[in-house]
Formats: structure tokens, sequence, C-alpha cells
């Protein structure tokens, strides 16, 4: 009687998890200091007033407040007041 591996599992686990990327806040909402505004692959929004940006280009929130979004010079700037 023949028999054969069924190759299955040498062939998958290949596929990367999720990375959440995106608005965790919307604009307009109220936020608390330390607060994820947004999560992103490189610079498409930057920190503006209130906010600061980590090394993995998130930006977050530095004081309580309320988000806004501004276009400076073809830039997307996000702050909080």
């Amino acid at each position: 009687m023949a028999q054969k591996k069924s190759g299955g599992s040498s062939r998958n686990g290949r596929e990367s998890k999720p990375k959440h990327l995106g608005f965790k806040k919307s604009f307009g909402e109220f936020v608390c200091p330390g607060n994820i505004i947004i999560r992103q692959k490189g610079n498409t929004f930057y920190s503006g007033l209130n906010t600061s940006i980590g090394k993995d280009y998130t930006i977050y929130s530095l004081i309580f407040g309320y988000i806004f979004l501004k276009k400076k010079n073809k830039k997307r700037v996000i702050y909080v007041l």
C-alpha cells in the first residue's frame, strides 16, 4: 500500500499578522494624554500642536483636548486643542 504525506503543513505558514493601522480616534473627538490618534506606515499625517510622533510613526496626544486636522503646504497635520 503506497503512502504519501499530505504536504499541507510545509506549504502553509507564510501569512503575516494584521498590523491594525489607521485612525483610532476621529476628528472632533475628546482625547486624553497618551491616547493614540492614528497608526500609520510612514508620514502620511504629520504631528502638530500638542501631539507627538512615535518611532513607528504613531501620532498620539500630549494633552486633554479635541482632535483637529489642518492642511499646511500640502501636508495633513493633526493637532489637539
